[in-house]
């Protein structure tokens, strides 16, 4: 492959990677320069962050570190969401912090799970409503009550990272990114019979839809760790909507790309800092010398509380979180709490891994 041609088509994986976890996937570039007014009047501008941390540096470089969380709303209000017959919350369905290195060469996204118990900062509403702080609070009630920028104060609080920037996609936006594309592959090692949320998979290899990958990434009941196993299963979609973004099918329709580009434009909401095409481009663009293989996908270390327990049913962070943490303010690698991570490469992650969460080994 042409070393202008390789360039390009790496460049376009990783705008995918920076915008979107869940679900969430970053504008490429044919796709902005194909209808820019068009997909930057779509972006919602959301409120500022009250940040508790100070920012490393009053003047970061285009090739600083940095910290974007990104969210999935489970408001089912858009058209064909409510595919777990639930009413949802409005809270973040959601929640992956993405550290990108020091030299944008590398990039690892930490999924928290929302039941997760903290101890959650006051904070303020878009409209400058006050939200009182809350002790033993569910990580995703902080979108509920406050918004995302709530949630971005809370994430400072428990861990002592600053948050550069947030983004926001609901159900519906992640639906319509899926069927621009014409549908993600995935491999489901067994039948999948939900009577719960009435949601059913045959085995094998299958190309889903929109609808169908909606259902694929929000079911959580066929797997013994529930939730845990659900986000494994949005982490390898995520890797698998990268590839297929970044292939001649997808690149070499402008159609197809303008469609996903207006698609998650339509149902995405941003910090003022990255809350424009333009600013979502320049982040992609400072990106373009990292590798697929090195962006990873790792949930945060939790535990169950002991049966007896008040908060039976719930999770708590263990102290390997703290050491993650740790890594990520001081800029490090993952080292051995990157085990079994997802990675575009592998989305799947180890056989152990595969196994527990539903994937295919």
């Amino acid at each position: 492959m042409p070393e202008a041609v390789e360039r390009r088509h790496r460049l376009t994986v990783l705008r995918v990677i920076v915008v979107a976890e869940l679900v969430v996937a970053l504008l490429t570039g044919a796709s902005v320069v194909f209808a820019y007014n068009h997909v930057d009047k779509k972006i919602t501008t959301g409120p500022a962050i009250g940040h508790i941390i100070e920012p490393r540096t009053k003047k970061p470089l285009p090739t600083s570190q940095m910290n974007i969380l990104l969210m999935g709303t489970d408001s089912r209000d858009c058209a064909g969401c409510g595919i777990d017959k639930e009413a949802g919350e409005g809270g973040s369905d959601t929640t992956i912090l993405l550290h990108i290195a020091e030299g944008r060469k590398s990039a690892y996204g930490i999924s928290i799970p929302r039941d997760t118990l903290v101890d959650r900062p006051s904070c303020k509403t878009a409209d400058g409503g006050a939200v009182p702080a809350e002790s033993g609070a569910t990580w995703n009630a902080a979108y509920s009550v406050g918004g995302p920028a709530c949630t971005a104060r809370q994430v400072e609080a428990v861990t002592g990272i600053y948050v550069d920037s947030y983004i926001t996609v609901n159900f519906g936006g992640f639906k319509s990114m899926v069927d621009a594309i014409n549908g993600v592959e995935v491999c489901i090692p067994q039948p999948v019979d939900d009577t719960v949320a009435h949601i059913h998979f045959d085995a094998g290899t299958q190309t889903l839809d929109g609808d169908r990958a909606l259902q694929y990434v929000r079911e959580r009941h066929s797997t013994a760790n529930s939730d845990l196993g659900r986000m494994k299963r949005q982490q390898a979609f995520i890797a698998s909507m990268v590839n297929k973004v970044m292939s001649a099918d997808t690149l070499t329709r402008p159609d197809r790309l303008y469609k996903f580009a207006s698609s998650l434009a339509d149902s995405l909401q941003a910090s003022p800092d990255l809350a424009s095409a333009g600013k979502l481009v320049k982040l992609a663009m400072s990106l373009r010398h990292a590798d697929l293989g090195h962006i990873k996908f790792v949930t945060a270390p939790t535990s169950d509380f002991p049966i007896g327990d008040p908060n039976w049913g719930r999770l708590q962070f263990t102290p390997d979180a703290q050491e993650l943490w740790a890594k990520v303010k001081a800029d490090e690698p993952l080292g051995k709490l990157g085990r079994g991570a997802v990675t575009g490469k592998d989305p799947n992650g180890s056989k152990k891994d595969a196994a527990e969460n539903g994937l295919c080994a």
